[in-house]
């Protein structure tokens, strides 16, 4: 049986751009926090992203918190 070990967290803020002036799709810029503590809830790192919105020149789109995980034999 194999066990994971979260060893790496990363949260993640996409904000809209606006609109492609020739495609006509929307554009995101992304702003990213490494080295998130691991033990982080979502409602903490929701909390923080919320409070990190109005230093922004852009609107918050999305939020999104990437880990990485080491896998090991148990």
């Amino acid at each position: 049986m194999a066990t994971a070990n979260m060893v790496n967290s990363t949260l993640r803020l996409i904000f809209s751009e606006g609109v492609d002036a020739i495609s006509g799709k929307e554009v995101f810029k992304t702003k990213s926090f490494s080295n998130v503590k691991t033990a982080a809830t979502a409602d903490q790192l929701y909390a923080i992203s919320i409070l990190l919105e109005p230093l922004q020149q852009r609107l918050l789109f999305k939020i999104e918190r990437n880990d990485s995980s080491e896998l090991r034999q148990a």
